[in-house]
């Protein structure tokens, strides 16, 4: 697989709190960023003088440089560079003129997030491109020029006859005849632009321009309109008035052809053709500059990603793939009005702008609407492809001043959309941006927390029930944040399944447990057999090396495989059960026992438990905690220990807290259990420690 393209990153910030958190955005955003940051202009301009960069991040205020000569400097060492200015100061003149003097953007620090900065950087990136190929195509252009036969015109002012050569007349028609004068020419320029090339005309005889110079459409003989550019220049007496004014026409249909799809290339998908991310920004701006300007204008923002489209490339490619968002982009454009605007923000990413004259409901009935339709099976190549979206909707309000803002909240209603279970949507409040800036500061506390130590490894007893005998422990990870305080596991371990920390810290888990249950073995001759169980994730199962991930573990820590008892959730086990059960034998090779836990609190099982390699089922805390009081949890109980009695299939019951419960479970012949009545979890700073809490 290739590697996604590095973008050079040179950041000239003196502050460097400010650039920690640039940095931490970076790390976080979608992309691959290499940094380099320098605190002076000095240092920067010597860097740029070295090396290769694609974007520069520039604070106007450093130690050595003040205001837009910082961002002069730069442009003048670098010209090709693409350039965001990132100011600590909202300072709306001086964008203006950063901005005229090459800046692509202007980003003020107190408003600053990672999917802002990141797509401001893509943005610069792309404006700068456009502009160099447009210069380029400009500069091919004088060249071709001058050796081009372009339509000569002479127009003596005093007898107000023009004379056309021959060539100017073979572009407009050589079957036309002409009479030289100004009318046949003016009458073929288009409506719009006629008007403004008079005003051209009368401004450079005025004496108030240098030459004439300007773009018009003019009509042909067939009746088509091409475009033409007109330079003139004017013939003046000794008394400063213009007697003529002669010049050239040349037709550059083809260059501002060539302009247009440049532009409409930059600003629209390439695959769907619908509107970009900063086409859609752009339009949202102006919604959001009218609503400001009229009190009775609304508008509305609708963010959809669709719900398991990784699985539908997976499984069956990405040419189906693109279909599918061809066809989805199509039926969304259906669902609302041609006033409105449809982007595909990338991926499988859209964003809907209902704009004006909005009622209450409108934007859920849009959102509505989208889901009935997308709930229709999409045919390709003989392929009933089958999808839906969770949709986040931001509404107009006083409190946004970018964009960017109304998008982002959108962006976190649809997550808690994802959230609340997918097809389906959610209106943005307050409480939402809120929960997503602290999972943001969630997510970089929970980046090398492994590293600082921060993580570490509870052990809960596993106990045979007839006879009491501890055979073996559950390791429970627990994260001891410096600024936090623990943090709960269900608190972190989604985001850390959502961003892929899961893995080397479910590796981390797996790798310690493994020599902390070999170190027990080796000191306390009771736990010679004990073994040790770690819960794997679903982000786990979806690494391709994960068999040879456990061996090496296992050997590097010398435990017998046979006391690794992995434990996997019944809703994991049958998100792909073939899958799954290939997995699992390919594990159960190696020697390690399975388990599944929470039993009877996901997707039912009950149908293929047999075609996995399982050892045990461990029945959730839920059905043993209301054994006493709930008849229904009793006998949820008895089925679930007699389903895996009928398979050969041993029974932990998790959660026992009562003598009562235990009595009953023993009734049952439920094998094992775990629980405080037995131990809480406890920490192991050392084997005495943990004899201690044994033999309590």
């Amino acid at each position: 697989m290739n590697k996604p393209p590095v973008t050079r990153v040179l950041l000239l910030e003196d502050d460097d709190a400010d650039a920690r958190l640039i940095e931490l955005m970076l790390n976080e955003a979608r992309g691959h960023f290499e940094l380099s940051r320098v605190s002076t202009l000095t240092d920067a301009l010597a860097l740029i003088g070295r090396e290769e960069f694609d974007v520069a991040l520039v604070d106007l205020r450093v130690s050595d440089s003040a205001g837009v000569t910082t961002c002069e400097s730069v442009r003048e060492a670098a010209p090709r560079l693409a350039m965001v200015v990132v100011s600590g100061l909202e300072n709306e003149p001086q964008a203006v003129q950063v901005v005229s003097l090459g800046a692509q953007d202007y980003l003020f620090k107190d408003e600053l997030d990672r999917g802002m900065l990141s797509r401001s950087i893509r943005y610069a990136m792309e404006r700068k491109r456009i502009e160099q190929e447009l210069r380029d195509s400009e500069e091919r252009y004088a060249l071709a020029v001058r050796g081009a036969n372009d339509g000569l015109w002479d127009w003596d002012l005093d007898s107000g006859r023009i004379y056309f050569s021959d060539r100017w007349k073979a572009m407009v028609g050589a079957s036309i005849h002409f009479e030289g004068v100004p009318n046949e020419w003016f009458d073929r320029i288009h409506p719009d632009d006629c008007e403004l090339f008079g005003a051209a005309i009368k401004a450079h005889l005025d004496d108030q321009t240098p030459q004439l110079m300007f773009e018009f459409r003019m009509e042909r003989a067939d009746g088509m309109f091409r475009w033409m550019l007109c330079r003139g220049l004017a013939v003046r007496g000794d008394d400063g008035r213009a007697t003529r004014l002669a010049g050239s026409m040349s037709d550059i249909t083809k260059r501002k052809h060539a302009e247009e799809r440049l532009v409409h290339e930059a600003l629209h998908d390439a695959l769907t053709g619908l509107p970009n991310r900063v086409l859609f920004l752009d339009r949202l701006g102006q919604s959001l500059r009218r609503a400001r300007r009229n009190q009775a204008f609304d508008y509305a923002v609708l963010f959809l990603d669709l719900d398991g489209f990784k699985l539908v490339n997976d499984s069956l490619g990405h040419v189906v793939g693109d279909q599918l968002l061809i066809e989805i982009s199509r039926r969304v454009r259906g669902c609302i009005r041609p006033s409105d605007t449809v982007a595909r923000l990338g991926g499988d990413e859209f964003a809907v702008l209902l704009d004006g004259e909005l009622k209450d409901g409108d934007a859920e009935r849009a959102a509505e609407r989208i889901h009935a339709e997308l709930r229709k099976p999409v045919m390709i190549k003989e392929q009933e492809v089958f999808t839906s979206c969770s949709i986040g909707i931001t509404r107009s309000s006083e409190e946004y001043r970018r964009p960017e803002e109304l998008l982002r909240d959108a962006d976190s209603a649809m997550y808690l959309a994802k959230e609340q279970g997918r097809a389906r949507y959610e209106v943005s409040d307050p409480a939402i941006h809120l929960a997503a800036l602290e999972r943001l500061e969630l997510e970089t506390d929970l980046h090398g927390a492994t590293e600082r130590g921060e993580l570490q490894l509870n052990f809960q007893p596993i106990v045979a029930l007839a006879s009491g005998e501890t055979v073996g422990f559950e390791a429970l990870l627990r994260w001891q944040c410096p600024t936090r305080g623990t943090v709960a596991p269900k608190e972190f371990i989604p985001i850390a399944e959502d961003t892929g920390l899961i893995v080397p810290i479910g590796e981390w888990v797996l790798e310690n447990a493994c020599r902390q249950m070999k170190a027990w073995q080796t000191s306390i001759p009771s736990m010679a057999q004990c073994c040790i169980s770690v819960n794997l994730s679903a982000r786990q199962f979806m690494e391709a090396d994960l068999c040879y991930r456990i061996a090496d573990i296992l050997a590097a820590t010398g435990l017998d495989p046979r006391y690794l008892v992995l434990e996997i959730t019944e809703n994991v086990l049958m998100k792909n059960a073939d899958s799954m059960a290939r997995t699992l034998r390919a594990i159960r090779k190696l020697g390690v026992r399975i388990d599944i836990d929470d039993f009877g609190t996901g997707c039912s099982s009950l149908g293929c438990l047999h075609q996995f390699p399982i050892d045990r089922l461990k029945i959730d805390l839920s059905f043993v905690a209301g054994m006493s009081t709930v008849k229904g949890d009793m006998e949820i109980v008895r089925a679930i220990v007699s389903l895996a009695h009928s398979l050969e299939i041993a029974v932990v019951a998790e959660g026992i807290e009562t003598p009562e419960q235990l009595r009953r479970l023993r009734l049952l012949s439920c094998e094992y259990g775990q629980g405080f009545l037995f131990s809480r979890p406890v920490e192991c700073h050392d084997e005495g420690l943990m004899a201690f809490e044994m033999a309590g």
